[in-house]
């Protein structure tokens, strides 16, 4: 499996030299959900917000934890280690990442935001097979120091949870 690396390195150019074209960076939150690292695109995220705990639904799928009220407006809260590993306990510490879905604002539960930074998509490298995610979830891999990055698309999972 190739990772290619999320930090940008700029080098200095001789004034001869001239500048490469360089392509816009997405901006990309990073957090921790079981000892891996995850990431989604900054654009996608209304807000964080401490974890709480939410009110369980009857009936939902394990991943759903429940809802929670933040100002006045009722948000479904998803577990995203255990959507993406049924076997793993729910999230019970750390944040909820806010994303908005047409009117909707859904919470994602994770165990740590880490950071944002910058990466290009000559920086992620397809995802194909390499790693076991729901179909449409994974947006591609990045390297982070050591840590392989997992870039998924949290309006993807947001759609797959509400539809």
């Amino acid at each position: 499996m190739q990772c290619w690396p999320i930090q940008i390195r700029w080098s200095t150019l001789a004034s001869s030299e001239t500048i490469p074209e360089v392509r816009a960076a997405a901006r990309t939150l990073l957090f921790r959900v079981a000892e891996r690292t995850y990431g989604c695109d900054i654009a996608a995220v209304r807000e964080i917000i401490p974890y709480r705990r939410a009110t369980r639904l009857p009936g939902a799928p394990a991943h759903v934890q429940g809802l929670i009220n933040l100002r006045g407006t009722i948000v479904t809260v998803l577990d995203l280690g255990v959507r993406l590993d049924a076997t793993r306990p729910m999230v019970r510490d750390g944040s909820i990442i806010l994303a908005t879905h047409g009117a909707r604002v859904v919470g994602v539960a994770v165990d740590e935001v880490l950071d944002v930074q910058a990466i290009t998509e000559e920086q992620m490298g397809a995802a194909g097979g390499a790693v076991d995610a729901p179909r449409g979830l994974v947006r591609g891999l990045g390297q982070l120091g050591d840590d392989v990055v997992i870039v998924v698309d949290i309006q993807a999972l947001v759609t797959q949870v509400l539809l």
